[in-house]
């Protein structure tokens, strides 16, 4: 950053930032964090000379909330440098702050609106407060008590504390050791500027932030996340890269966003976080035929893996890279990597006596490439035989009228499961008369077994925060 300290490292609200304001920043948050809490610091810290406040000190855990903004940034930044282990969330995860916190075990929580203005409090005993005042020690917190956290805390190493989404049940909290993780940004890659499309509570969102900060590239960010406007963004300032999630490709497909917008400059979208379905990356590859695709593949327990698509318009991708070792067992993926967590704050360790991470994802093999098919919690059994969501949905969303789909099993006394339908339509259509043209549409291109049994209408298409497919009714709107 020092040795490109000119160029623009971040657009924020329509204005730039360089990596000279950022470097300045950091070193002011440096003198903040100095005498930033007035309670709650572990009992042995220091006051400070002027204010009387205890710094954050080195394995503190601090909580961030907020986007993508310039001095949350900075922050983060400062807070790694120092050692800190930080707990990065977004406004979509409000509702479950204080569990996550409570988890966490953080200390102090700064939050960031939408104008970059921030407030600091922190922890109390029991409570949250805010304000100065002269340090009391009865105040101060007990130092964290998870023997992981208490492990990287004597290692004196930063921290990353990510939640999962909880989609398939209760969110679980990661814990990585920092100097790990960041080890893949050491190795100089193409400097671009790149849309920040996933959120920093996201391993893929946290990934994209230190790739461009290592890179000396521009991180451009955007007040919403529809597809009118990431396209506005892109021809605005013009954006090399879109990390996304096909979820979201999918809208900019039936927004047609694609075309009010000049989007010349993209070169890339890379693609994660759920099975592309098929359809959806064909049609895409007609839409912007000058880009290039790219299927990522990463998880909050292991970080983010080296990609290469077999072609632009096939769901086929090699993973691993430097630091990472992958195997398919039983048609199970399987991954060990250096940069693994050390493991959950409040699960036990997925891990084997080897290493080795159940991804739980079923795949096909070809070679040095994989297909990922979906994870096993999601393959509906009818009658012995699997059916895999994506598949019927990329069948489904390929019918007329039919904006989204999602698939699902449900238990059935002859079968096993059957499966279900979900459909988001763009005009209204008589329930009846639908059933029996997805009937005729799918016993045309799927075997009799995967032709969805029941169909309902859904009143919106079933995405989370974070643009990523719900195959859960109960979900409603959550982090995702």
């Amino acid at each position: 950053m020092a040795a490109h300290d000119g160029a623009e490292a971040m657009i924020w609200n329509g204005r730039s930032y360089s990596y000279r304001w950022l470097l300045d920043r950091i070193d002011a948050w440096q003198g903040e964090l100095d005498g930033a809490l007035s309670r709650g610091a572990i009992v042995a810290s220091a006051p400070h000379p002027v204010t009387g406040r205890p710094p954050i000190t080195a394995g503190m855990v601090v909580a961030v909330e907020g986007d993508y903004t310039p001095e949350l940034c900075a922050l983060l930044l400062a807070l790694i440098d120092r050692g800190v282990i930080v707990v990065p969330l977004t406004h979509s995860v409000r509702r479950q702050r204080e569990e996550f916190l409570a988890i966490a075990e953080a200390q102090a929580l700064f939050t960031f609106d939408d104008d970059d203005q921030w407030r600091l409090v922190w922890k109390s005993g029991s409570c949250w407060r805010e304000g100065d005042g002269a340090l009391n020690a009865l105040d101060g917190l007990e130092p964290p008590q998870n023997p992981l956290l208490v492990k990287l805390i004597e290692r004196g190493h930063p921290g990353l504390i990510l939640f999962s989404s909880g989609s398939t049940g209760k969110s679980k909290a990661a814990l990585h050791d920092l100097t790990l993780l960041m080890k893949k940004f050491q190795q100089p890659r193409q400097s671009k500027r790149m849309l920040t499309f996933l959120l920093l509570d996201h391993i893929g969102g946290f990934n994209t932030l230190f790739y461009v900060l290592a890179n000396a590239g521009t991180i451009i960010t955007v007040p919403g996340r529809t597809p009118d406007q990431v396209c506005a963004n892109i021809e605005r300032y013009r954006v090399e890269v879109l990390p996304t999630s096909p979820t979201f490709l999918n809208l900019l497909l039936i927004s047609e966003a694609y075309r009010r917008a000049d989007l010349s400059s993209l070169e890339l979208i890379t693609y994660g976080t759920e099975v592309m379905p098929e359809s959806t990356l064909k049609r895409l590859r007609e839409a912007l035929p000058q880009v290039r695709l790219l299927q990522t593949y990463g998880l909050s327990e292991l970080g983010i893996l080296r990609s290469k698509s077999r072609s632009s318009d096939s769901l086929w991708v090699r993973i691993g890279g430097e630091g990472f070792e992958t195997k398919v067992v039983e048609g199970i993926l399987w991954i060990r990597a250096e940069s693994a967590m050390l493991g959950y704050l409040n699960a036990p360790s997925p891990f084997d006596e080897e290493g080795w991470f159940n991804t739980q994802d079923e795949v096909l093999v070809d070679g040095e490439y994989l297909r990922i098919l979906g994870r096993r919690s999601e393959i509906i059994n009818v009658g012995g035989e699997k059916v895999y969501p994506a598949e019927v949905e990329s069948v489904l969303m390929q019918m007329e009228n039919v904006v989204d789909a999602v698939v699902t099993g449900e238990n059935n006394p002859v079968t096993g499961q059957i499966v279900v339908a979900r459909l988001a339509l763009e005009n209204p259509e008589e329930t009846a008369a639908l059933k029996r043209r997805v009937r005729a549409f799918c016993r045309q291109r799927l075997l009799p077994y995967k032709v969805p049994v029941k169909v309902t209408v859904l009143e919106r298409a079933a995405f989370s925060e974070r643009f990523k497919k719900m195959r859960r009714e109960e979900q409603g709107s959550g982090n995702g």
